[in-house]
């Protein structure tokens, strides 16, 4: 365990557990729980004085060993909890988060005119000190509004346009597609490094195309946009799609979208196609639980292998759990999408 930057041995002799949790939307959080009694005068109370870890403390959580080892947190002590159990001796939980509770916890009300998403969530990052790392192209907006908004909350739904993740690396935000590969591929085979796995491939959500309707306000004419399984194509890796087995299994099913109110066709175009891959993503879903990785973070690819025809394959991750305890050791727990499945139908 690190604080501000350096190894703290005595934090790290005291480690009963430590959770980190990561998803898509960025700000990672971490739970520290570590022994709080020693005996010592005065009081016997370790951690008590906010000596060693305080408000504000950098916290650098690395776990694993061999090629799985790595860094999982990096963030700062925002909670200080302490348990007094009645068969335990007395524990201390430091409750941290990353570098991006700066964008929570700041409010605002604002507006940006003819400008991309890009550009908007650069100058926010910015505003706070950090460096934006943006990888996506948009359409131009007329106007933007920030309503009443943490800018977290208001980065994260630019991002979501886009069909984007959003996450901080040190000082560095960044927003990537989804689609673009993050790290290298990973493979977890059942009955050897993964350990437990449930996977659902579930037809009730998929749609076969998305409709996007507006009105362009200068041009004076409605906007239609369409979104079929052509979006997803690129990931599908020869996988059948959750899209065409709807059409195959039951019937072709369209959704209009009117609420999202867009003022161009560009902008229509982009609402429709990120409201597809959003869906079709999520016609395979995966949650498993297997022997602590670092290199498991969200938006790796992950080949899960040994799970037979139609299951196995590549998934990308979506939330990731880095666990430790004393009586399990460490373990990563995750969850997982995947647009199709392989083999015929």
């Amino acid at each position: 365990m690190e604080l501000d930057d350096a190894e703290s041995a005595e934090l790290t002799a005291r480690v009963l557990s430590v959770v980190v949790t990561e998803t898509t939307e960025g700000l990672f959080r971490c739970e520290l729980v570590a022994g709080n009694w020693s005996g010592d005068p005065p009081d016997g109370y370790v951690f008590n004085t906010r000596d060693t870890v305080d408000f504000g403390s950098r916290l650098g959580v690395r776990l694993g060993d061999g090629d799985r080892a790595g860094s999982v947190f990096h963030g700062v002590v925002t909670g200080i909890e302490a348990h007094y159990p009645e068969s335990r001796t007395p524990e201390i939980v430091f409750l941290a988060e990353d570098r991006l509770q700066d964008l929570r916890m700041t409010r605002r009300t604002r507006s940006f005119d003819d400008v991309a998403d890009a550009d908007v969530i650069r100058e926010v990052v910015n505003t706070h000190g950090l460096t934006p790392s943006i990888d996506v192209e948009g359409p131009t907006h007329r106007h933007i509004a920030q309503l009443n908004q943490s800018d977290l909350a208001f980065i994260r739904d630019r991002a979501h346009m886009l069909d984007a993740d959003l996450w901080i690396d040190g000082s560095t935000v960044h927003v990537a597609r989804r689609s673009q590969p993050r790290g290298d591929e990973v493979t977890l085979t059942y009955n050897s490094d993964l350990r437990e796995l449930s996977v659902l491939a579930d037809l009730a959500h998929q749609r076969s195309k998305i409709v996007v309707a507006g009105w362009d306000v200068a041009a004076k004419e409605p906007i239609v946009a369409e979104a079929d399984v052509a979006v997803i194509h690129t990931e599908l890796g020869g996988d059948i799609a959750g899209v065409d087995l709807l059409a195959r299994a039951l019937t072709a099913r369209t959704e209009t979208l009117v609420h999202t109110t867009p003022s161009t066709s560009a902008q229509a175009r982009a609402q429709a196609d990120t409201a597809l891959r959003t869906t079709a993503r999520r016609f395979v879903t995966a949650t498993g639980r297997t022997e602590g990785d670092a290199r498991l973070r969200v938006g790796t690819r992950v080949n899960l292998a040994g799970l037979g025809a139609g299951f196995s394959g590549r998934y990308t991750l979506i939330e990731v759990e880095h666990i430790f305890d004393a009586h399990h050791g460490y373990q990563t727990r995750f969850r997982a999408e995947r647009p199709g499945l392989a083999g015929a139908p």
